[in-house]
Protein backbone atom coordinates (compact mmCIF):
# COMPACT_ATOMS: atom_id res chain seq x y z
CA UNK A 1 0.00 0.00 0.00
CA UNK A 2 1.60 3.29 -1.04
CA UNK A 3 1.99 5.69 1.87
CA UNK A 4 2.68 9.35 1.21
CA UNK A 5 3.74 11.79 3.93
CA UNK A 6 3.90 15.58 3.63
CA UNK A 7 4.00 18.57 5.96
CA UNK A 8 2.33 21.90 5.30
CA UNK A 9 2.62 25.12 7.27
CA UNK A 10 -0.26 27.57 7.41
CA UNK A 11 -1.06 30.89 9.02
CA UNK A 12 -4.23 29.29 10.41
CA UNK A 13 -4.24 28.56 14.13
CA UNK A 14 -4.56 24.86 15.09
CA UNK A 15 -8.25 25.47 15.87
CA UNK A 16 -8.80 27.10 12.47
CA UNK A 17 -6.90 24.33 10.66
CA UNK A 18 -9.01 21.69 12.41
CA UNK A 19 -12.18 23.59 11.48
CA UNK A 20 -11.08 23.73 7.81
CA UNK A 21 -10.27 20.01 7.72
CA UNK A 22 -13.64 19.10 9.24
CA UNK A 23 -15.90 21.55 7.38
CA UNK A 24 -18.20 19.40 5.24
CA UNK A 25 -20.41 22.27 4.06
CA UNK A 26 -20.48 23.82 0.57
CA UNK A 27 -17.14 25.59 1.18
CA UNK A 28 -15.39 22.19 1.14
CA UNK A 29 -15.58 22.02 -2.65
CA UNK A 30 -14.06 25.50 -2.87
CA UNK A 31 -11.20 24.63 -0.48
CA UNK A 32 -10.32 21.17 -1.86
CA UNK A 33 -9.64 20.92 -5.60
CA UNK A 34 -10.35 17.16 -5.56
CA UNK A 35 -13.92 17.65 -4.27
CA UNK A 36 -16.77 18.64 -6.59
CA UNK A 37 -19.83 20.15 -4.91
CA UNK A 38 -22.03 17.69 -6.84
CA UNK A 39 -20.01 14.78 -5.44
CA UNK A 40 -20.21 15.84 -1.78
CA UNK A 41 -22.76 14.10 0.46
CA UNK A 42 -22.80 14.19 4.25
CA UNK A 43 -24.55 10.96 5.31
CA UNK A 44 -24.39 11.58 9.05
CA UNK A 45 -22.41 13.75 11.44
CA UNK A 46 -21.75 14.18 15.15
CA UNK A 47 -19.62 16.51 17.28
CA UNK A 48 -16.33 14.72 16.48
CA UNK A 49 -17.12 12.55 13.46
CA UNK A 50 -18.75 12.57 10.04
CA UNK A 51 -19.53 10.03 7.35
CA UNK A 52 -19.08 11.68 3.98
CA UNK A 53 -18.91 10.77 0.31
CA UNK A 54 -16.66 13.13 -1.63
CA UNK A 55 -14.83 13.14 -4.91
CA UNK A 56 -15.01 14.17 -8.53
CA UNK A 57 -15.47 12.67 -12.01
CA UNK A 58 -12.29 10.62 -11.69
CA UNK A 59 -13.00 9.05 -8.33
CA UNK A 60 -15.05 9.10 -5.17
CA UNK A 61 -14.88 7.61 -1.72
CA UNK A 62 -17.16 7.27 1.25
CA UNK A 63 -15.14 7.98 4.38
CA UNK A 64 -15.62 8.00 8.12
CA UNK A 65 -13.88 11.07 9.55
CA UNK A 66 -13.07 11.25 13.25
CA UNK A 67 -11.24 14.06 15.02
CA UNK A 68 -9.92 15.04 18.40
CA UNK A 69 -9.60 18.79 18.90
CA UNK A 70 -7.49 18.42 22.05
CA UNK A 71 -4.99 16.11 20.36
CA UNK A 72 -5.09 18.01 17.04
CA UNK A 73 -5.82 14.92 14.96
CA UNK A 74 -8.14 14.08 12.09
CA UNK A 75 -8.47 10.61 10.59
CA UNK A 76 -10.44 9.61 7.50
CA UNK A 77 -10.95 5.91 6.79
CA UNK A 78 -12.26 4.75 3.41
CA UNK A 79 -15.45 2.71 3.74
CA UNK A 80 -16.02 2.26 0.00
CA UNK A 81 -14.66 3.79 -3.19
CA UNK A 82 -14.35 3.31 -6.91
CA UNK A 83 -10.55 3.80 -6.62
CA UNK A 84 -9.34 2.78 -3.15
CA UNK A 85 -9.65 -0.34 -1.05
CA UNK A 86 -11.63 -0.12 2.18
CA UNK A 87 -9.39 0.75 5.12
CA UNK A 88 -7.29 3.24 3.15
CA UNK A 89 -7.38 6.84 4.24
CA UNK A 90 -5.78 9.96 5.64
CA UNK A 91 -4.26 11.06 8.92
CA UNK A 92 -3.70 14.71 9.80
CA UNK A 93 -1.73 15.87 12.84
CA UNK A 94 -1.98 19.58 13.61
CA UNK A 95 0.64 21.26 15.78
CA UNK A 96 1.22 24.92 16.65
CA UNK A 97 3.98 26.53 14.59
CA UNK A 98 4.78 30.13 15.48
CA UNK A 99 1.57 32.09 14.98
CA UNK A 100 0.12 29.38 12.72
CA UNK A 101 0.20 25.62 12.42
CA UNK A 102 2.05 22.72 10.86
CA UNK A 103 -0.14 19.97 9.44
CA UNK A 104 1.48 16.59 8.92
CA UNK A 105 -0.45 14.49 6.40
CA UNK A 106 -0.20 10.75 5.85
CA UNK A 107 -2.14 9.27 2.91
CA UNK A 108 -2.52 5.50 2.61
CA UNK A 109 -3.60 4.58 -0.91
CA UNK A 110 -4.01 1.02 -2.16
CA UNK A 111 -5.78 0.91 -5.52
CA UNK A 112 -9.04 -0.95 -6.06
CA UNK A 113 -9.57 -2.36 -9.54
CA UNK A 114 -7.67 -1.46 -12.69
CA UNK A 115 -8.48 2.27 -12.50
CA UNK A 116 -7.47 2.45 -8.84
CA UNK A 117 -4.20 0.66 -9.48
CA UNK A 118 -3.39 3.06 -12.35
CA UNK A 119 -4.20 6.12 -10.24
CA UNK A 120 -2.18 4.60 -7.38
CA UNK A 121 0.82 4.16 -9.70
CA UNK A 122 0.49 7.79 -10.77
CA UNK A 123 0.34 8.87 -7.11
CA UNK A 124 3.62 7.06 -6.49
CA UNK A 125 5.21 9.50 -8.98
CA UNK A 126 3.38 12.82 -8.38
CA UNK A 127 1.40 12.18 -5.22
CA UNK A 128 3.67 13.92 -2.76
CA UNK A 129 3.68 17.25 -4.60
CA UNK A 130 -0.03 17.00 -5.46
CA UNK A 131 -1.09 16.26 -1.87
CA UNK A 132 1.15 18.99 -0.50
CA UNK A 133 -0.19 21.54 -2.99
CA UNK A 134 -3.86 20.60 -2.44
CA UNK A 135 -3.48 20.68 1.35
CA UNK A 136 -1.65 24.01 1.31
CA UNK A 137 -4.40 25.53 -0.88
CA UNK A 138 -7.15 24.19 1.38
CA UNK A 139 -5.42 25.62 4.47
CA UNK A 140 -4.62 29.02 2.94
Amino acid sequence: MPTIKVSVTTSLSPEQALARLTDFGPARADAWSTVDAAGLTVHDQGPDWAEVTEGNRLGWERERYTWNAEAGTVTAVTLESNLWKAGNGWDYIITPDGTGSRVDVTARRDGFGVKGKLVGALLAVVGRSMIKSNTAKALS
